[in-house]
């Protein structure tokens, strides 16, 4: 019974820290120049003759920045993604369906709201994997821990799920926004293999989670039926005459 749920913990613990470990580098992408969060980037997409953008843009988790994650604007908490350029914004080839009145004149509705939900999930999500990462070790210790963590994990990978399929829209399709408009874009490999990557490792944890759940409970059915198979199966027999006749008596 212990042989067949305790390594479902360790194991768990160590695609959470892993998950968290993806997470923070797509959270801290352009903080620092190490690597890898120099390399990290949501789509880098050329913004030159655009009034107020640098000639290439980069959009992280908190800053916009320039080619190679350098000259970046100051910290934003969720950041719309029209503050890569002015203001109703003037220049040729411009992203049309990216900007509108939101965001001070510089976003349109839905890329506004797109990546605002997106950004609050994506943080939901490192939270919770935190979470379920502390509440892991309760794993552990039985049952009981298995079920607090598996709880956490779960809360972890919903939140997760929607922040990362919201950041897959909304770059993706301005990805795409750039290309119509005739200029060069491509999404960051970096952020999306981590953000992905992460999203399979907290899905795994869950799964660990669950089965030492139901690995504890169907020891506990298993060990209670072989205690009544084994009464019910121990029987004895006697025999004896009753006038020529031999009659057996069966009794437990």
């Amino acid at each position: 019974m212990g042989r067949s749920r305790f390594p479902l913990a360790p194991v768990s613990l160590f695609f959470l820290a892993g998950a968290g470990v993806l997470l923070f580098f797509v959270v801290l992408s352009s903080i620092t120049r190490t690597t890898p969060l120099r390399q990290t980037y949501f789509l880098s997409a050329d913004t030159s003759g655009i009034s107020g953008a640098r000639d290439v843009s980069q959009w992280t988790y908190f800053r916009i920045c320039g080619e190679g994650n350098m000259d970046c604007s100051r910290s934003w908490p969720n950041a719309p993604v029209g503050y890569a350029w002015s203001k109703n914004p003037t220049g040729a080839n411009l992203p049309r369906k990216l900007i509108g009145g939101y965001g001070n004149g510089t976003t349109s509705e839905q890329y506004f709201y797109l990546w605002r939900f997106g950004w609050v999930f994506y943080l939901l999500a490192l939270v919770f994997t935190v979470f379920a990462f502390l509440s892991g070790f309760l794993a552990c210790f039985g049952r009981l821990g298995h079920a607090i963590a598996g709880l956490m994990s779960l809360l972890a990978l919903f939140f997760h799920s929607v922040g990362a399929a919201l950041m897959t829209a909304t770059f993706v399709r301005m990805r795409d926004e750039f290309t119509r408009a005739g200029r060069s874009a491509h999404i960051g490999v970096w952020a999306f293999g981590f953000t992905w990557g992460a999203w399979a490792a907290i899905f795994i944890a869950t799964v660990l989670f669950c089965l030492g759940v139901r690995s504890k409970s169907d020891d506990h059915v298993s060990s209670s039926g072989s205690r009544w198979g084994r009464k019910r199966s121990v029987r004895s027999r006697r025999s004896y005459d009753v006038g020529n006749h031999r009659v057996k008596d069966e009794y437990a």
